[in-house]
């Protein structure tokens, strides 16, 4: 029911707030600031632990490396892949869950869901000779870390006003992408305790070197590798508990939730839903014995997109199938999706670079790359002076992620194409220059010398990365009204979220090539065509919205 005076607070006693104005200069400094304040706070953490068990597979593929486990590079390689796929499907019915489930409702369940993937990741790595589809099937359910994003984004830019979308969506995205930093610091350094006594299991034993930010874990060290797994129960039991009794359902924006039950069946039909795409995608792409092998990825993540929207469309019914009718109407806007390829540039490039980094230092720089007898190079020789991923993998995301509030900050004083254009220039040179370095290195017996420049051009990407997601927040923020950016918010997200499919794949494919500078020169060429696009639509003497 709508306050009959603007005076009158809203209601904060109860999950559910009626009265929402955050236009309203007034009833922002008196009531709404404070609300809006609460509910991003407890996002935040929540987001954390999701994207931490989202992304914790870029770090448990290179530890099961270290221990031996019987799966290949490339097997390795489509786990981070397959979480990849699965979490960036999974946003895309994230992105409709505000306005059908309530934000509190949403956060709350999708924050709880992450315990079944954090329990079952830590069951299955204490089995070595556990065939290779249950890891694939545990890093596919891990997805739902990776959906929370675009659900968690919607529901922080209901409760700002426009002026503040760039540095609340900036701090909302940012420090919860801390979560992938989190993780690479956490997981090594709980893998080497028995944090669980006997309840824990039993650990195994390191048969190459290993590290963590400190230095590095020499082979023969008892490792709780099940650990990456169950350390994540600790924090989410308690944020569970947070987001239930500290969060709210805006009725402005969710006016047909119904109850907590209900709310609940829908946000879980909704994911279940997620899950078909994902895995006719994944069979059809992956290799035998786990699919055919039918398809590339450039066919298999179409296709998922287009799945996911037609499942959601055709089995959404009753009051549900309205709401999501009107969401859809988003695809009819251009700016949805000259948006969508300006966020690939900036979150597709985080958070695939975040899950492709450790495997590609592993692999790159731990192996002494040296001609035979025949001059063809090989690269099974060890590297003893080999940098530890686990030691330097967590600074990149680190960066990217800490300048995220910053970029929204600045972008809500100069514009938010202005600073989208900058960073889409030098993210082209950097990738550039990255593959450069690749190349040398992937050709020299002492990869390490070129280890130094790969971290800090590396670390220049995540830079600019960061700082461009805040600003693609504020651009979308001020083109779409409250009812479309939400959904706008949440569908950008889910497409830019196949980075983390695409990354890992397209690099390790031009590693075992031989030619790895081949990925990152295909990115830069993306970048510039982006750069190209942000231009005509934004910047440009008669551009659609100037600067926005």
């Amino acid at each position: 029911m709508q306050s009959s005076s603007p005076a009158e607070p809203a209601r904060t006693s109860a999950a559910d707030v009626a009265d929402w104005r955050p236009e309203d200069d007034a009833f922002w400094e008196k009531t709404g600031k404070k609300i809006a304040y609460r509910n991003l706070w407890i996002s935040v953490p929540a987001l954390l632990c999701g994207f931490a068990v989202w992304g914790m597979w870029g770090i448990i593929t290179v530890q099961m490396l270290n221990l031996g486990f019987p799966f290949t590079q490339p097997e390795l390689f489509t786990l981070t892949a397959i979480a990849g796929i699965s979490g960036a499907t999974m946003r895309i019915p994230a992105s409709f869950l505000i306005r059908l489930a309530g934000g509190r409702n949403t956060i709350f369940l999708t924050t709880a869901m992450l315990l079944a993937p954090a329990i079952g990741t830590g069951i299955a790595l204490q089995h070595k000779d556990w065939p290779l589809w249950a890891f694939q099937l545990m890093a596919l359910w891990s997805g739902v870390g990776g959906g929370n994003f675009a659900s968690s984004m919607s529901n922080i830019s209901t409760f700002f006003p426009k002026r503040l979308q760039g540095t609340a969506l900036g701090l909302n995205a940012g420090l919860g992408n801390f979560g992938v930093t989190t993780m690479q610091i956490v997981i090594p350094l709980v893998m080497t305790v028995g944090l669980f006594g006997s309840f824990g299991g039993e650990p195994l034993t390191l048969l190459k070197d290993s590290g963590w930010i400190l230095g590095k874990i020499p082979a023969g060290t008892p490792t709780w590798i099940q650990n990456a797994g169950f350390a994540w129960v600790l924090s989410l039991v308690p944020l569970a508990a947070l987001c239930w009794f500290g969060m709210n359902n805006l009725k402005t924006v969710s006016p047909a939730t119904g109850g907590p039950v209900v709310a609940f069946a829908k946000i879980i039909y909704l994911y279940t839903l997620a899950f078909v795409p994902s895995i006719l995608g994944l069979y059809l792409y992956l290799p035998a014995p786990t699919g055919l092998g039918v398809i590339s990825m450039w066919v298999a993540i179409p296709l998922d997109i287009v799945s996911a929207l037609l499942v959601m469309k055709l089995a959404a019914f009753g009051t549900m199938k309205e709401h999501v009718a009107k969401q859809f109407l988003i695809f009819k806007d251009k700016h949805t999706w000259s948006m969508t390829a300006l966020y690939i540039v900036t979150f597709g490039s985080f958070i695939g670079f975040s899950m492709a980094l450790p495997l590609s230092i592993t692999v790159i720089f731990g192996i002494s790359h040296v001609p035979d007898a025949n001059g063809v190079l090989q690269h099974t020789l060890k590297n003893p002076n080999a940098p530890s991923a686990f030691t330097y993998a967590w600074i990149g995301p680190f960066v990217g992620a800490a300048v995220r509030p910053i970029g929204g900050w600045i972008s809500d004083k100069l514009g938010g194409s202005i600073v989208t254009q900058v960073i889409s220039l030098v993210m082209v040179l950097a990738s550039a220059a990255v593959g450069y370095v690749m190349m040398q290195a992937y050709g020299s017996a002492t990869p390490e010398q070129y280890f130094p420049t790969f971290l800090g051009l590396f670390i220049v990407l995540f830079f600019a990365s960061g700082v461009g997601n805040g600003s693609t927040f504020r651009t979308i923020g001020v083109i779409f009204d409250r009812q479309q950016a939400g959904p706008v918010l949440g569908w950008t997200s889910a497409v830019a979220a196949y980075g983390a499919f695409i990354a890992p794949v397209v690099i390790g494919q031009q590693i075992k090539a031989g030619t790895p500078q081949i990925a990152m020169y295909g990115f830069a060429i993306f970048y510039a065509l982006c750069l190209v696009l942000n231009w005509w639509f934004y910047l440009r003497a008669n551009a659609y919205v100037k600067n926005p």
